[in-house]
């Protein structure tokens, strides 16, 4: 599995529409799907853009911090999917971001746990994208482009561009060297909009440029503001073509990394050299230290979920049931006991349990008329008989001011 981080910056370089560019043109071999992750703390465009509001906004990444708490991330996480396949094959899949800024505290402790349950789908064949938006690779959500197989840094080729992400790659380039596996995953991810030419750019960063996407505002227009993906046009587009030319120099440093690092990611996906097992041991547990062994409990759940296949190597070489008799090395009691239990049958049946399109959520309330505000009763009248002069309320001047003042 590949964990690739795109990363934006200031002045809105593109990094959403690059990672949607991604997602609809990474190759997939049979059997592969690609998930990518609004992970932006600003808050997610998709539902409003590429989506165009067809959905509402009841999915997503804020419901992973409750489900967390509960001890149920795993298993939620399957229910905040949606399916953008252009055919609806359930291929290219999208977790919704968040809907509010002021949400981003909440998922404070969430990112490890999460980090943790994509690293678990290697078994199942995913390829995981991340839009950290400009703030994602700070604070708590350090740990996704720290155990990111390649972070892309998203940088438009005009002087602005170059000079505001200068610092920020800077930074990032020493935070993976002191507290991730190296920052030779790191490289650029240009937007071809300025005169600057790739070598250049590359030689004043140090740093490899794994894509330029053209710089086309119309077909780009369709990944932020909505528009027909299944258009010939569009797919056949050179922004579209120089997006699957960047997917794969990505999967190529991907498996340059895993060659050279030989443990923390092929140890998750099942490689069996015997080489590289001497090695996985030492990388996974400084990798992991304790606090970050424990988030990612609600593993056996996990392997419930609707997806077919197992989650997790050892249950791909084994039956079910060992779990059960296995003596645990940590505390599973709670997990379970709250085993998640798909509708049917417990087996993937070939239809997604996902939203697949907007059309089939009915999830709009149907119109309900206001309810009659009922009208203040008359006023009584004065007391008095009407027409006596020099009384309150009737005749007389004082009357007319009174009848005059209702």
């Amino acid at each position: 599995m590949t964990v690739v981080a795109v990363l934006g910056g200031p002045g809105a370089p593109g990094a959403t529409s690059s990672a949607l560019a991604l997602l609809l043109s990474w190759p997939l071999r049979p059997g592969r799907r690609v998930l990518l992750v609004e992970c932006d703390p600003d808050g997610g465009a998709v539902l409003a853009g590429a989506l165009e509001g067809r959905v509402e906004a009841v999915y997503g990444l804020r419901n992973l911090a409750v489900a967390d708490r509960r001890g149920l991330l795993a298993e939620t996480l399957w229910e905040q999917l949606l399916d953008v396949s252009p055919q609806g094959t359930g291929e290219r899949l999208l977790l919704p971001g968040l809907t509010d800024p002021a949400q981003a505290p909440g998922l404070a402790y969430t990112w490890e746990p999460l980090v943790e349950a994509l690293h678990a789908l290697e078994p199942q064949g995913y390829d995981v994208l991340l839009d950290l938006g400009r703030s994602g690779a700070n604070g708590p959500m350090a740990v996704l482009p720290r155990r990111a197989d390649v972070v892309a840094a998203t940088v438009r080729t005009t002087l602005r561009g170059l000079s505001a992400a200068r610092p920020r790659i800077a930074a990032l380039r020493e935070d993976l060297d002191a507290h991730g596996t190296g920052s030779d995953g790191l490289g650029l991810l240009l937007v071809a909009e300025g005169p600057y030419p790739e070598s250049e750019v590359s030689r004043q960063f140090r740093l490899p440029v794994l894509g330029a996407l053209t710089h086309a505002p119309r077909t780009a227009r369709v990944l932020s503001d909505g528009g027909d993906t299944t258009d010939r046009r569009f797919i056949r587009s050179e922004l579209m073509r120089t997006a699957r030319t960047t997917a794969d120099r990505i999967q190529d440093l991907a498996a340059a990394r895993r060659r050279r690092l030989g443990g923390p990611q092929p140890a998750q996906g099942g490689p069996q050299p015997v080489q590289a097992q001497p090695v996985q041991q030492q990388p996974v547990q400084h990798a992991l230290p304790p606090q970050q062994v424990q988030a990612p409990q609600p593993v056996p759940p996990f392997v419930a979920g609707p997806v077919s296949g197992p989650a997790y190597p050892q249950q791909q070489q084994q039956p079910q049931q060992p779990y059960q008799q296995q003596p645990p090395s940590y505390p599973q009691q709670p997990y379970q006991q709250q085993q998640f239990q798909p509708q049917g049958t417990g087996q993937f049946t070939g239809e997604w349990p996902i939203r697949v399109e907007a059309p089939q959520i009915s999830y709009a309330a149907p119109y309900i008329a206001p309810p009659a505000v009922p009208q203040p009763p008359v006023p009584a009248p004065f007391p008095g008989q009407p027409g006596q002069p020099g009384q309150p309320g009737q005749g007389g001047p004082e009357g007319e001011e009174v009848r005059r003042a209702r």
